[in-house]
């Protein structure tokens, strides 16, 4: 039974990664998010079997059926990290199914959404270099509702209430600096949006531990692309000027730290031990 629902969760994570795939290229266009995808080059309807998640693409050779064009690779890795994301969203929640399968599911729900919004956003920023001002704002507003409604259900004391309040301005406070001081060179202003919901989302240990795994994170990955481009046979060229998109590296750093827990820190021992 628990292998079922794994890759139930697996497979609808697929699902959905796929429209997330379709609502990250119509963002900000005239395109609506109705009717049936198309090839991007002949512009032919694709038929029911070329749109399973994954499994058309490794079907189709990573080409068209009607004009064998190539197909972004971007379509298969959403879909698969959404999948992955919303199984290991089952295997955190767990505890919870065996408890009351009523939370779970909209705990379960919740968290599924928010990770579709932030699948969108990195997407976007990727291939835009810019994060979508909507999405960013939803869940910020989504993280600070469910920051003051756990207060509610949980019976904290205020003093958490406060701390955790503050920990989304705190987390975007040395982003906004850094786009202030370095007139947006630096980093974009959107980085401190998401900072922010980070914040409310995680909580102080939990953000101060995702942005320090997203910069690392960030600092590898930037490091081995120049190596690439200098001594490697790859036609895109990167420099140290090259503007390479944050946010993608602040959410691998967010899911990671939902996801497994992570205090890098130690800041919740200190604050339990302060409080």
């Amino acid at each position: 039974m628990f292998t079922i629902f794994f890759l139930f969760s697996f497979a609808l994570g697929a699902i959905i990664g796929s429209f997330l795939n379709v609502v990250a290229y119509r963002y900000g266009t005239a395109k609506n998010l109705g009717g049936r995808s198309s090839c991007m080059t002949c512009c032919q309807q694709l038929k029911w079997y070329e749109l399973i998640p994954v499994v058309s693409y490794v079907m189709l050779s990573g080409k068209c059926r009607t004009c064998k064009s190539k197909i972004s690779s971007q379509y298969p890795f959403v879909e698969s990290i959404t999948g992955l994301l919303f199984a290991l969203t089952f295997l955190k929640l767990l505890p919870v199914l065996e408890t009351s399968p009523l939370v779970f599911v909209l705990l379960f729900a919740f968290f599924a959404y928010i990770f579709s919004i932030l699948m969108v956003i990195a997407v976007y920023d990727i291939r835009h270099k810019m994060i979508p001002d909507r999405l960013v704002f939803l869940f910020s507003s989504l993280s600070l509702a469910m920051l003051v409604f756990m207060f509610f259900i949980s019976g904290d004391n205020l003093i958490s209430l406060v701390i955790n309040l503050l920990s989304g301005p705190v987390l975007a406070l040395p982003f906004a600096l850094l786009w202030y001081f370095s007139k947006g060179k630096w980093i974009g202003f959107g980085d401190a949006k998401i900072a922010l919901g980070m914040g409310w989302f995680l909580g102080l240990a939990g953000g101060v531990s995702a942005v320090a795994l997203g910069f690392w994170i960030g600092a590898v990955v930037s490091i081995f692309l120049l190596l690439v481009s200098k001594y490697g046979k790859s036609k895109i060229k990167i420099t140290r000027n090259t503007e390479i998109p944050f946010a993608p590296f602040l959410l691998i750093g967010l899911a990671v730290v939902f996801l497994f827990n992570f205090d890098f820190f130690y800041i919740n021992q200190l604050m339990s031990y302060a409080l």
